[in-house]
């Protein structure tokens, strides 16, 4: 979330009016919808207007998992955006999954191993450095007094820990980079005048939302539009400023 600030922990009564505006009774996020995405990944989908132009951000349709009931999108906007977490970065990741956990009961083991395979076991760590990353107890390890790319300290890593120890200690590293971002989390909710304990209401309520206004845009061949999703302890509300939809707005209550 480069247009915003450096770093992973952000303060969301700053963000900027053009992709967040708070209210008395409501905050309002603005989003686009777009049929093909001119981004490298050309998928159809939606995004938050605050990642148009990360790189590491591809468009999200209303689909879910076969073990979360919420999408992709719904996750950006819940558990990163109004949790004041950067929607990219390793850092930002960790502390959105265990958001993405206690509101879906999901297990963010899973998606822990799969970024520490593909990505930190290789060196490579988004949003910071690695050596940031890493936990205390792998940085002592490390020699002082020589300079070493990352992928040269997951080598020496390797050959002092054994793989196996080395990727448990990774994943335990995920766990704890995440809990550490729950108080933030929280209070980043009740600054935007939202009740953190309807997390999971309010996702499903937007994924009702996201359900009925993204098929429509599917059967319409709708090439864009921007639209604006109000959000309160109540209800969701998806207005699109479009004529070619054939409903503007569309609203689900929390329940």
């Amino acid at each position: 979330m480069a247009h915003l600030a450096e770093g992973s922990i952000l303060d969301v009564g700053r963000y900027p009016p053009a992709f967040l505006q708070i209210f008395d009774d409501c905050v309002r996020i603005e989003v686009t919808y777009k049929k093909v995405w001119d981004d490298g990944f050309g998928a159809r989908g939606w995004k938050l207007n605050v990642t148009i132009g990360d790189p590491e951000i591809i468009a999200s349709t209303r689909e879910t998992g076969p073990m979360i009931n919420t999408s992709v999108f719904v996750h950006d906007i819940l558990d990163h955006f109004l949790s004041g977490f950067g929607v990219s970065g390793h850092r930002s990741e960790a502390m959105a999954l265990i958001q993405l956990s206690k509101r879906t009961g999901s297990d963010p083991r899973p998606d822990y191993e799969q970024m520490v395979k593909e990505d930190i076991l290789k060196g490579r760590v988004n949003g910071e450095k690695l050596t940031t990353f890493l936990p205390a107890v792998l940085c002592s390890m490390l020699p002082s007094n020589t300079e070493m790319a990352n992928k040269e300290i997951i080598v020496f890593l390797k050959k002092v820990l054994g793989e196996n120890c080395l990727f448990e200690l990774l994943v335990k590293n995920f766990f704890t980079r995440g809990k550490a971002g729950e108080i933030h989390a929280a209070e980043s909710w009740r600054k935007l005048g939202l009740d953190p304990s309807k997390k999971t209401e309010i996702g499903l309520a937007l994924q009702g939302l996201l359900n009925r206004v993204d098929f429509i845009a599917e059967e319409t061949g709708a090439e864009m539009f921007e639209a604006s999703i109000t959000v309160n302890n109540e209800k969701s509300v998806l207005t699109v400023h479009d004529s070619s939809i054939p409903q503007s707005v569309y609203s689900a209550n929390v329940a």
